[in-house]
């Protein structure tokens, strides 16, 4: 499938669709449609990904050079950005499929709809959730693969990232792993998956659970991928839901090095670590007996490998567990903690 990625004035720092999808998915990334670093590369930016040409918009590419459209970013609270409309209407008018991730259906939008229709196009919502959900039974911890799920400080701290690097690695390993998805990025990727953050919030654990009973008897483990933090203003419910309805195993804290307040809500300061590590377990601990085993902290916002791998050991230390940056150094420290 040839993409055509759209992080408008986002790209890289605020698409993490964008720099997922060009991590980890199977699919040829023709272009990036950025107005603000247009005339560059994927590359100049992030070294380690798939590399594509950043154009202004999808006028700037041939007709028939992409099969579809993906939306990579998504502001808070997911709504669309009327700036990206005529790239939308573009590219159904081309005749590509647009998958998106917003919380704003784009499937319910008249004008989009209407073109679809005419030029025979499939617009993919996938944060739209099935609607057979249902409340959890309280039985994914009966499977027989070991169930590990990332936990976060705060959103936007690597836990999709980090989620995809450990299946990954273990499988290289030699392990039988999966993915369990609950967020947009990680549905796009890995081609299905439940929305968590859009589910009735009395149906959040069922539709977890409904994952792991899935997949837990077909894999040896599987590796959730985790949303928002449980000390999260806005979308701690979400992180509530995932930690009860997978009843994990074994849990992976996830952080930003630097960081101390909430993302968009500046006025919260982060609470210490072991602090998160209190909280996930004893909330979990009526349900399941989850542990937090390891971690994982985002380095990317420091300059050289020297103090990154200070970051690291500062983490570990604090956490009283092994640590890594998951795409700047190896896991294999980590992976000994959880398989």
């Amino acid at each position: 499938m040839n993409v055509a990625i759209l992080a408008h004035e986002k790209f890289p720092d605020r698409a993490k669709t964008a720099l997922g999808v060009l991590r980890y998915a199977d699919h040829d990334v023709v272009a990036v449609l950025d107005r603000e670093t247009a005339g560059q590369r994927v590359t100049d930016f992030v070294p380690d990904v798939q590399d594509a040409p950043i154009v202004a918009g999808m006028d700037d590419l041939e007709s028939d050079a992409v099969d579809t459209l993906l939306i990579g970013i998504s502001p808070i609270g997911g709504e669309f950005d009327e700036s990206w409309r005529d790239d939308v209407r573009t590219a159904l008018e081309d005749g590509c499929d647009v998958i998106s991730g917003l919380h704003y259906f784009l499937a319910e939008d008249e004008e989009f709809a209407r073109l679809a229709a005419e030029h025979g196009c499939e617009i993919r919502d996938v944060r739209n959730p099935p609607a057979d959900l249902s409340v959890a039974d309280g039985v994914a911890g009966e499977v027989d693969a070991e169930v590990i799920l990332t936990v976060g400080t705060d959103c936007s701290v690597g836990k999709m990232t980090t989620t995809m690097e450990l299946a990954r690695d273990a499988r290289a390993a030699g392990h039988d792993a999966a993915v369990i998805p609950t967020g947009q990025t990680g549905i796009m990727i890995e081609g299905w998956g439940n929305p968590i953050d859009r589910v009735v919030s009395d149906f959040t654990a069922g539709a977890v659970e409904e994952m792991i009973l899935e997949k837990g008897d077909q894999h040896d483990y599987l590796f959730v991928e985790g949303q928002g933090s449980i000390v999260h203003p806005a979308y701690s419910p979400v992180t509530l839901g995932i930690l009860h309805g997978s009843m994990a195993d074994k849990l992976v804290l996830c952080h930003e090095a630097g960081r101390e307040e909430i993302h968009g809500y500046e006025s919260f300061s982060l609470p210490s670590i072991p602090t998160y590590v209190d909280l996930y377990e004893s909330i979990a601990a009526p349900v399941a007996e989850s542990q937090i085993v390891a971690g994982a902290i985002n380095t990317a916002g420091l300059a050289d490998d020297a103090a990154a791998r200070d970051a690291v050991e500062e983490y570990a230390d604090t956490l009283g567990a092994p640590a890594t940056d998951v795409i700047r150094f190896d896991t294999d420290d980590v992976l000994e903690a959880l398989l």
